[in-house]
């Protein structure tokens, strides 16, 4: 049985081959990855100096990094923009901004945001709707949701904001995969008492070079930035970060691309299920027999994004090139081994 062969007990992330590798020895090598929402087509990295690594970041280079992700982002004047080394920090320091209230997080969706404000000492409700945020002060919402795609409407957004800002709360909007979908960002306008992180690795297809960045009103990207403490990210980042972000044309062919890739993924997966959602980097999967799937697929070297509190659905990030949309296909359409049935 698969579960007994895992930890129990915290969050389930995708991009672990170590756990796929403990759930399924015998699988073949090397292992396709699709339990992540991350570009399988990298963003080319630029030539490096060799400075770079020998130095302390400079704050010229972060300027730079600063200008290219104002203008990827359509961040207005008014607005602070801080870079960070991954969202993922962001996220943990947030709870230092907001005031003493509740916290609401709709879901279901990336888990470490409710995990990160009850580590602050905030009460937190996960709720499937927001009617039932109840009194919340602050809200945080993905959009586009992980793992279904769910986006919300630039008015909704609006009025959440207006509302939290009532409460002396803030709405905290994630926009991890807001760059292939632009037009549900709500940088543009974004209102007072609001903060939206972006992060830089999904797209770029470079989840190592850890970057991710907050735009709010600049008292609270001054907040974070303290927090955060001086040469936060790394020289090379900086440069890379400045030259992908810079980048209009590589990011509107891959756009496209994805977009391609996500349509032939839905057509492969159809004959298994629903496609109940997904973005242009993921496609969500239900399907009345998810756990054997999973297993049928672990046991030809495939590793897809399942959830604990949803059996019924998998996420399925994009194959990388011929040879792994084949596996795919071949794993799809193969008869479940023996040693899956009942897993």
């Amino acid at each position: 049985m698969i579960e007994t062969r895992e930890k129990q007990g915290g969050i389930w992330h995708g991009g672990d081959l170590a756990a796929a590798r403990a759930l399924f020895p015998d699988a073949p090598e090397p292992w396709i990855d699709l339990s992540t929402g991350i570009n399988p087509h990298p963003y080319p990295l630029p030539a490096l100096p060799l400075s770079l690594w020998a130095r302390l970041p400079g704050a010229e280079d972060e300027k730079a990094l600063l200008a290219a992700a104002r203008a990827a982002y359509r961040v207005p004047e008014r607005l602070g923009i801080v870079a960070a080394p991954g969202t993922q920090i962001l996220i943990e320091l947030l709870p230092r901004l907001a005031p003493a209230g509740p916290v609401a997080v709709l879901g279901p969706t990336y888990a470490e945001h409710a995990q990160a404000w009850r580590r602050g000492g905030f009460a937190v409700s996960e709720v499937a709707a927001l009617p039932e945020a109840g009194e919340a002060a602050t809200l945080v919402i993905v959009n586009p949701n992980n793992p279904d795609g769910r986006v919300m409407p630039r008015s909704a957004l609006l009025d959440l904001a207006e509302r939290c800002a009532d409460r002396g709360g803030l709405l905290v909007l994630d926009e991890a995969f807001c760059d292939l979908e632009p037009e549900a960002s709500l940088i543009p306008a974004l209102p007072p008492g609001t903060i939206v992180l972006r992060s830089f690795g999904k797209t770029y297809g470079l989840a190592g070079v850890r970057l991710g960045f907050a735009v709010a009103a600049p008292d609270l990207t001054e907040a974070l930035r303290a927090a955060l403490g001086p040469w936060a990210v790394s020289g090379p980042a900086l440069a890379i970060g400045a030259a992908a972000l810079g980048d209009a044309d590589w990011l509107g062919a891959t756009a496209a691309s994805c977009a391609r890739d996500a349509a032939r993924l839905d057509a492969l997966l159809g004959a298994h299920g629903e496609i109940v959602g997904g973005t242009s980097l993921f496609r969500l999967l239900e399907a009345a027999d998810a756990p054997a799937l999973f297993a049928r697929l672990g046991h030809a070297g495939l590793y897809v994004r399942r959830f604990r509190d949803a059996p019924q659905r998998l996420r399925f990030g994009l194959p990388a090139d011929e040879a792994q949309w084949a596996r795919l296909q071949s794993a799809l359409s193969a008869d479940a081994p023996e040693a899956s049935r009942g897993a």
